[in-house]
């Protein structure tokens, strides 16, 4: 039979404070006869027991929360295992470039981490960005992979995804606050964007590091509807989109440090 964690931990502490008041009680009585010296050592003894117990509990409260914190991790290194089989497949049905979504999620972290970012917010930037576009799963092939210009009404199908995508990971607990991205990744700084409209720094700073990114991994690789840009027209556009599309701080700080960043979208040992 195995014991809950919090048995076995109240049992440990049990068993030893037992056997210490037992076997302390014995030999003191043994010892000492004199009963004001007695007394003197009883508190000796009782100050004793409080800091050996007390350092005891540490210890075993401890192993346990990092025995907790590493199933935690495991079961959330399974549910991304498990996230990133659905994004290669979505990633092949859309006909993108292989290691587009592990591209996006290797360069939007490396930019995160430039402006500040760490901890929870970066967890919340690598499956924001990784599923980024998990909307599109909805919308019919005609219009998700069609190589032609889309019309009006592809157009206003096509911009429901962020939405779909945002209710999608808000079912999900520990997704909740990656839902920024796919909702907002379609926003410009101007506020001419969609699905809300947002303007400058009401856009939330994880969706304004990744549409620097995925613009700038759009135009660089080929899609159906087109081939890929030159790097140098590339780098053109984002400078040229600061300040209207894009956030114009988030650009310079890509620019700046864009060989590093694009070593590190290209090369996953980095």
């Amino acid at each position: 039979m195995t014991l809950s964690p919090q048995l076995r931990t109240a049992g440990t502490y049990v068993l030893v404070s037992a056997a210490w008041i037992w076997l302390s009680g014995t030999l003191l009585g043994n010892l000492v006869h004199d009963p004001h010296r007695i007394v003197l050592y009883q508190i000796f003894k009782g100050w004793f027991f409080v800091l050996g117990t007390g350092s005891l509990l540490y210890w075993l409260i401890g192993r346990t929360v990092r025995r907790l914190a590493d199933a935690n991790q495991r079961l959330l290194d399974s549910h991304e295992q498990a996230l990133r089989v659905l994004v290669q497949a979505m990633d092949i049905r859309h006909k993108e470039t292989s290691d587009h979504s592990e591209r996006v999620v290797r360069m939007a972290i490396g930019l995160a981490r430039l402006a500040g970012l760490e901890g929870s917010a970066l967890r919340d930037i690598k499956f924001g960005s990784l599923l980024h576009d998990i909307g599109k799963l909805a919308l019919p092939d005609a219009i998700l992979i069609k190589p032609d210009k889309l019309d009006e009404y592809e157009i206003r199908v096509m911009r429901t995804h962020p939405r779909i995508g945002h209710d999608m990971l808000q079912r999900i607990d520990f997704l909740h606050g990656a839902s920024v991205i796919p909702y907002s990744h379609h926003e410009r700084w101007d506020g001419t964007g969609y699905p809300q409209g947002l303007h400058g720094a009401d856009i939330p700073l994880a969706a304004r590091i990744f549409s620097v990114v995925d613009v700038w991994d759009a135009l660089s690789f080929p899609r159906v509807y087109k081939p890929a840009w030159p790097e140098s027209d590339v780098l053109k556009y984002l400078r040229e989109a600061a300040g209207s599309q894009l956030d114009p701080k988030l650009v310079q700080l890509f620019l700046d440090n864009y060989a590093a960043l694009k070593t590190l979208a290209l090369n996953p040992a980095h």
